[in-house]
C-alpha cells in the first residue's frame, strides 16, 4: 500500500498534511539527499574555481550543468541514489555515486571526478545539509507566518487600545486594564524573541574525517584549506564554519536555535490560554462557519478549538526540540551515531509548530469582541477603584488610607458604584479632592495607554 494522507502513521503526514506539505522540501528524505547533492557540487566547484592543479583545466562552463543536479532534482534521481545504496549500504557514498554518473553521462571522465567527495567524510556534507535546509525552512516558511501572526495581533491590540478590561491575577479582580494592551504584550514578547532567534548563527563542521583536514593537508599541504573552508561555507552555502571541531558539528549553536523556537512556541502557549480564557469569559465570541458542529452532543457550543489545537501541537514541538537541544551538544569522544539519528527529526517540531501556527492565525481571525461582556464585568467589580483611591489619599498625606480601603472592600459584601460614591462622601478631604476622586470609575482607571497607532 502506497502512503497516504489516511494511512500515514504521523498526523504531520496524514491528517495536517495540507498544512506541513511545503516542509516536505527542506526535511523529507528526498530534500536531505538533494541537499547533499547542493554541498557536494558546490564543494567540487570550489575547488575548480582555488584551483586545485588537476582541476586547472576543467571546462568551467559545465558548473551550471553541475549545478542542475540539485536544482534540477526529482524523485527518480532520488530513487537512483536509493538504489546505489542498496549496494553501498551507505547513504552518504550513495550521493557520491551518483553524481560520478551524471558526471560520466556528460563525458567527464578521469581523474576530474574523484575530486567529488574529495578529502571529505560524511559528517562533512550531513553537517552542512542539514544546517543549510533548516536556514532555507525558517527562512522561506517559518519567519514568514509566524510574522503575519505577530502583524495580526498587532493589528488586534490596535483595533483594541481603548477598550477597558478588568485585568485577573491569581484569577481574582484586579486593577483594570486594556484589552489592547495585553494582545500588545504579546506582539512585543514576541519581537524580542525573533530578534534574539535570527541573531543565532547557522554553524556547520567542514574539515575532514576528525576536523583537522588531514587527508586535505597530506595531499596538498602548501593550501590554507582553513580559509577556503571559511570561504566556501560562507559564500557558497551560507552558513559559518565552526573552527575547531571534533569529526561532527558540536551543535551548540543549533541546540541554541530549537532552545530559542522552543521559547517563542512557550509565549504562544500562554498566548493560546489566555485566549482560551477571554472565551470562557465570553470576552470574545467566535465566527461560526456554516455547517461547523461544536459538540456532537451540545448543539450550542462554539468551541475554541483552535486554541486548542495550537497549544497542544506547541507541546509535541517543545517536547522535542527540547530533547534535540539536550542530545546533539553531546556525542562519544570524536563522534557516535546518535547525533544523525535525532537530525533525521529535525524536522518533526518544525512541522508541529507550523500546525499550531496555522491553528492560531485561523483562531485569531474569528474572534468576536463582546464589550458588553467586558464592560458589565467591569461594573460588577467597583473593589478595583480602591487602589486608585488610596494612591490619591496618599499622595494627600490622608491618615492610613489603605487601611480605610482595606476595611471598606474585603468583606463579602458587594461593592458597587453606590457604595464606593458614599465612601467618597464620607472622608475628611476637599470637595476638590473628592471631585477627582468621584471621576474614577473601573473604566477609566486603566493607567497610560501603551498602544499607539
Amino acid at each position: 500500500m502506497s502512503l497516504t494522507t489516511l494511512n500515514a502513521i504521523s498526523p504531520v503526514d496524514g491528517r495536517y498534511r495540507g498544512v506541513t506539505d511545503q516542509l516536505g522540501d527542506y526535511f523529507s528524505e528526498a530534500a536531505l539527499i538533494k541537499y547533499r547533492i547542493l554541498v557536494e557540487v558546490e564543494y567540487f566547484i570550489s575547488l575548480c574555481e582555488l584551483p586545485l592543479p588537476q582541476l586547472a583545466d576543467f571546462d568551467k562552463s559545465l558548473f551550471s550543468t553541475l549545478r542542475g543536479l540539485y536544482e534540477d532534482f526529482r524523485d527518480k534521481d532520488a530513487l537512483r541514489i536509493k538504489e546505489i545504496e542498496k549496494v553501498t549500504n551507505h547513504d552518504v557514498k550513495a550521493v557520491e555515486y551518483f553524481i560520478k554518473e551524471k558526471l560520466d553521462a556528460i563525458g567527464i571522465a578521469g581523474g576530474s571526478k574523484e575530486f567529488i567527495h574529495f578529502g571529505l567524510t560524511s559528517q562533512d556534507i550531513n553537517n552542512t545539509s542539514v544546517p543549510r535546509s533548516i536556514k532555507d525552512a525558517l527562512d522561506d516558511v517559518y519567519y514568514p507566518m509566524i510574522e503575519e501572526i505577530v502583524k495580526q495581533l498587532n493589528g488586534l491590540a490596535t483595533d483594541w487600545k481603548d477598550i477597558p478590561m478588568l485585568a485577573k491575577t491569581h484569577g481574582q479582580p484586579a486593577s483594570p486594564t486594556r484589552l489592547g494592551k495585553e494582545i500588545y504584550v504579546f506582539v512585543e514578547r514576541l519581537k524580542i524573541q525573533l530578534e534574539q532567534m535570527r541573531a543565532i548563527p547557522y554553524s556547520a563542521k567542514f574539515g575532514g574525517a576528525t576536523g583537522n583536514f588531514n587527508a586535505h593537508f597530506v595531499a596538498y599541504p602548501s593550501i590554507d584549506w582553513v580559509s577556503f573552508a571559511n570561504k566556501f561555507l560562507s559564500e557558497k552555502l551560507k552558513i559559518s564554519r565552526s573552527q575547531t571541531t571534533t569529526q561532527i558539528e558540536h551543535y551548540d549553536n543549533l541546540a541554541a536555535l530549537f532552545d530559542a523556537m522552543k521559547r517563542i512556541n512557550t509565549i504562544l502557549v500562554d498566548l493560546d490560554r489566555d485566549i482560551w480564557t477571554y472565551i470562557s469569559m465570553e470576552y470574545f465570541k467566535q465566527k461560526i462557519k456554516a455547517g461547523e458542529i461544536g459538540s456532537s452532543a451540545m448543539p450550542h457550543k462554539v468551541n475554541p478549538i483552535d486554541f486548542e489545537n495550537s497549544e497542544g501541537n506547541l507541546g509535541i514541538a517543545n517536547a522535542f526540540f527540547e530533547h534535540l537541544s539536550a542530545k546533539l551538544p553531546i556525542s562519544r569522544l570524536q563522534r557516535d551515531l546518535t547525533d544523525s539519528t535525532v537530525l533525521r527529526n529535525v524536522g518533526v517540531p518544525i512541522a508541529h509548530t507550523m500546525i499550531a501556527l496555522a491553528s492560531l492565525k485561523k483562531g485569531l481571525t474569528k474572534l468576536l469582541l463582546n464589550e458588553e461582556a467586558i464592560a458589565r464585568d467591569l461594573e460588577k467589580n467597583w473593589a478595583v477603584v480602591a487602589e486608585a483611591i488610596q494612591t490619591v489619599l496618599r499622595r494627600e498625606a490622608y491618615p492610613n488610607p489603605y487601611e480605610a480601603l482595606k476595611e471598606l472592600t474585603r468583606t463579602n459584601e458587594g461593592i458597587n458604584a453606590n457604595s464606593i460614591a458614599s465612601f467618597i462622601e464620607s472622608l475628611n478631604v476637599s470637595e476638590e479632592i473628592k471631585a477627582e476622586l468621584r471621576l474614577i470609575t473601573p473604566a477609566s482607571f486603566t493607567g497610560i495607554n501603551l498602544v499607539k497607532d
